[in-house]
């Protein structure tokens, strides 16, 4: 069930009426039942993998909080991490036998056949369920927080189901963590009207990004895309832009519905994007980023690797790793690990060449307080991010090399010969987007010093409704009207 389909404007109102109506120690059971129906809705099949990493996760925390309890302390640690590696073990072998099987089947048949070995590994023409990247990461987060003593273990299986499952947030997150969401089941939420409005608000915002903006920017990203041999310099360039955009837009749409929904019903999720593309460097551009999954991979992943504390190589080798695992979770593919290797490779030449970098700025008296310097920081950060973004939109390896060599090519009359709207977008669309760009943009920046939230409630009521009723209307003509094919959201197909 798709956020902008017909049937989830049906669905979310009941659930939320509900919700509501029911006596508040019921209302856990209604959330699940809605939740584990939601999740049915693409395919009936997927809950026995949901419920699967669901139960198994539940038992390791019940088998960890047992192990806490045993007075050797080294037995105990011994015995709780065998389960925490039990738990990890059964739920990444579900999740590499439906996401990755394939892929390295291909690839050690590559390998074979290179070597001149008659060995031929098989694949399986199996559906990738949606949501399992998320779901499966969301549960092992609960495995490490009981570990870690963290969050007190959940005994009720089906409290901590819902906290696995809650529909908003299932299929592409944000990323939650058990000691952020579970306590929030045992809230009593009322009934609130400015909570509610500024729930519905920021869906409303949402539906902006996906049905105006990013569905928008797809249709000329996906011409020059799937075609990388037909276009060349600019056309790429530009395609290249609009799919930053795009998949921000996409993923930032997603998240601000499943953050206002859960907001109606008072629910707190995190946020998982603050401006990134007004970073001034990769790093930075990481903690602003899909912020749910990066935390995910620096308190599971990289700080259990040693983090920064064992030397600079060392940090520079969890760096990459922690990148390349994060290609990989991405996608089942190539280009995505050479996207997360890019990212990774950013990170370590930038922190090996800061001492360069200060002694220049010292030498040239380089003012870095300046607007001129931070907004070279900003351009410069997007650069290398688009370019990443080459490898990850790019349908396979040999279309991002084709890509980026016929990037190379001088051809500004594009902008002259009005050939630039055969890209998928007439000059009409193609203005309607180029515009949304820089309304997005400019929220992000309103957003860096204010709570828009607050200061829009401050304003007179006729404004105030002005404003809802210009914003559906424009969703609805330049969005659902304007000839506008309902896509999936980007991060479905992770």
């Amino acid at each position: 069930m798709l956020f902008t389909s017909i049937g989830f404007f049906i669905f979310f109102p009941i659930v939320t009426i509900a919700y509501f109506i029911i006596p508040h120690r019921f209302r856990w059971v209604w959330l699940l039942l809605s939740s584990y129906y939601f999740y049915m809705c693409w395919n009936p099949k997927y809950l026995l993998l949901l419920g699967t990493s669901t139960i198994v996760t539940y038992i390791s925390g019940l088998l960890i909080d047992r192990a806490n309890r045993i007075e050797d302390e080294k037995k105990s640690i011994r015995i709780k991490k065998l389960w925490v590696f039990a738990s990890f073990a059964i739920n990444l072998s579900i999740l590499s036998i439906f996401k990755y099987f394939n892929f390295f089947s291909e690839s050690l048949n590559i390998l074979f056949s290179s070597l001149s070995l008659s060995i031929n590994l098989p694949s399986f023409d199996i559906m990738l369920p949606v949501g399992i990247s998320f779901y499966t990461f969301q549960a092992l987060s609960y495995t490490m927080d009981i570990y870690r003593k963290d969050v007190k273990v959940e005994r009720n299986l089906g409290k901590y189901a819902l906290f696995v499952s809650f529909f908003p947030q299932l299929i592409s997150g944000p990323i939650e963590k058990s000691k952020n969401f579970l306590s929030q089941i045992e809230e009593k939420h009322y009934f609130d009207y400015y909570r509610i409005k500024n729930g519905i608000l920021l869906m409303i915002w949402g539906f902006f990004q996906k049905v105006v903006v990013a569905d928008r920017l797809g249709m000329l990203v996906n011409t020059v895309y799937n075609s990388p041999k037909s276009y060349k310099g600019f056309q790429i360039i530009l395609a290249t832009i609009f799919y930053a955009f795009q998949i921000y837009c996409d993923f930032g749409a997603y998240s601000d519905i499943a953050r206002g929904a859960a907001k109606v019903m008072g629910f707190r999720l995190t946020k998982n994007f603050e401006r990134p593309y007004f970073s001034k460097s990769i790093k930075e551009f990481w903690r602003r980023w899909h912020i749910s999954l990066s935390t995910w991979f620096r308190d599971y992943l990289y700080i259990p690797l040693g983090g920064s504390r064992h030397g600079k190589l060392r940090k520079y080798l969890n760096t990459m790793f922690v990148f390349l695992v994060s290609g990989l979770w991405h996608g089942a593919d190539f280009t995505f690990i050479i996207w997360g290797g890019l990212h990774g490779a950013y990170q370590i030449i930038g922190d090996v060449l800061s001492p360069v970098k200060g002694k220049l700025i010292k030498r040239f008296k380089i003012r870095t307080k300046e607007f001129n310097y931070k907004l070279l920081q900003v351009i410069t950060t997007f650069i290398l991010v688009d370019f990443a973004w080459i490898f990850f939109r790019a349908n396979t390896y040999s279309d991002a090399i084709t890509l980026i060599k016929n990037m190379f090519y001088f051809n500004p009359w594009i902008f002259i010969d009005n050939s630039i709207y055969n890209l998928g977008l007439d000059s009409k669309e193609f203005f309607v987007a180029v515009v949304s760009i820089i309304i997005v943009l400019a929220m992000n920046l309103l957003q860096r010093k204010r709570d828009l939230t607050l200061q829009f409630s401050k304003q007179n009521i006729i404004f105030r409704w002005l404003i809802y009723v210009t914003a559906i209307i424009a969703i609805l003509i330049f969005g659902v009207f304007a000839g506008y094919d309902a896509q999936q959201f980007i991060y479905f197909q992770f």
